[in-house]
C-alpha cells in the first residue's frame, strides 16, 4: 500500500510539471494581443554596443500617461541562449499631454537572490526619428546578447525604455521578471532533467511494486512437502502400544508355534 501511495503522488506530480509549459503558453499569448500595435515609421535604429552608457544625472522616472508592455516572440518560456541573440518587442502607449521621443532601450541582468549584484550590462540600443504622438501606441524591437560564458541558470533581467518629452528624460521599466539562461546548442534544459530524472524514478518504484507483488504470489503457490511414515517404526509404536493386553499374549503364543 504505501508503494502504491508513492506512486500515485510521484504520478500527479509529473501531471502538474507537464501542465505548467502550457499555462506559461497561454499567458504569452494573451501578452501578444495586448502589444498589437505596430512598429513606429521611420525609426532608425543608432549604435548598438554593450558599452554604450544612456546619458542621465540621476535616476529617471516614468512620465505621466506612458504605460510599456514587453512580449517575447515565440518564446513563452523566455529562454536566453548564451551567446546568441535573443529578440523582444516593447510596446509603449503615450496617453500623456505631449509626443514623446524614444531615445534607447537598454536592459542589465542580475543575479535573483540580490539585484545588487550584476550579472552582466547588456546592449543599449539607440533609436533617431522615434517618435509617439498623444493617443498612440507603438512597438519597438530589442535586440540583445548574454555572454557565451555566463554559467546557465535562472536570471532576473530588467529592461528600460528611456524617452523624452519636451526635452526632459524619463525612463520606464518595461520588463522585470526571470528569464532562463542556457548553453547554446544544449539537447537538455534544466526542466528536461528533471522531468527525466522523474521518470526513471517512478519505473524504479513501479519495478520495486512488481517484484513484491511476484513474490507474494510464488510464496503462496508453494506446495507443502510430504511427510512419510516408515513402517517399521509404526509397528514398534504398535507394539508398545498392545504391551500386557490380550492381544499382545495371543500374539507372542502364535510366534512360538
Amino acid at each position: 500500500m504505501a508503494a502504491t501511495r508513492v506512486w500515485l503522488s510521484a504520478l500527479l506530480l509529473a501531471f502538474l510539471l507537464a501542465a505548467a509549459p502550457v499555462v506559461q503558453v497561454a499567458r504569452a499569448q494573451s501578452e501578444e494581443e495586448a502589444a498589437t500595435a505596430e512598429v513606429v515609421d521611420g525609426a532608425d535604429l543608432g549604435i548598438v554596443s554593450d558599452d554604450t552608457q544612456v546619458s542621465s544625472d540621476g535616476p529617471l522616472s516614468p512620465a505621466p500617461g506612458v504605460e510599456t508592455v514587453c512580449v517575447f516572440p515565440k518564446n513563452a518560456g523566455k529562454i536566453v541562449l548564451a551567446g546568441e541573440e535573443t529578440e523582444l518587442l516593447v510596446g509603449l502607449q503615450n496617453e500623456g499631454e505631449s509626443t514623446l521621443n524614444v531615445v534607447a532601450i537598454h536592459s542589465t541582468l542580475h543575479l535573483p537572490f540580490d539585484h545588487k549584484m550584476y550579472g552582466q550590462n547588456l546592449t543599449v540600443q539607440n533609436f533617431f526619428n522615434a517618435s509617439v504622438p498623444v493617443s498612440v501606441q507603438a512597438t519597438f524591437p530589442y535586440t540583445f546578447a548574454v555572454s557565451k560564458f555566463l554559467q546557465p541558470g535562472a536570471y532576473d533581467l530588467v529592461g528600460y525604455i528611456v524617452y523624452e518629452i519636451d526635452q526632459n528624460p524619463y525612463q520606464n521599466v518595461f520588463y522585470n521578471g526571470t528569464v532562463e539562461v542556457v548553453e547554446a546548442g544544449g539537447l537538455l534544459s534544466v526542466e528536461s532533467v528533471f522531468l527525466i530524472t522523474l521518470g526513471v524514478a517512478l519505473l524504479g518504484l513501479f519495478g520495486l511494486w512488481a517484484y513484491g507483488q511476484v513474490q507474494q504470489l510464488s510464496k503462496k503457490t508453494k506446495k507443502a512437502p510430504k511427510v512419510e511414515l516408515g513402517t517399521g517404526t509404526t509397528d514398534a509404536n504398535m507394539d508398545e502400544w498392545l504391551e500386557g493386553t490380550a492381544f499382545a499374549q495371543g500374539s507372542k503364543s502364535k510366534k512360538k508355534k
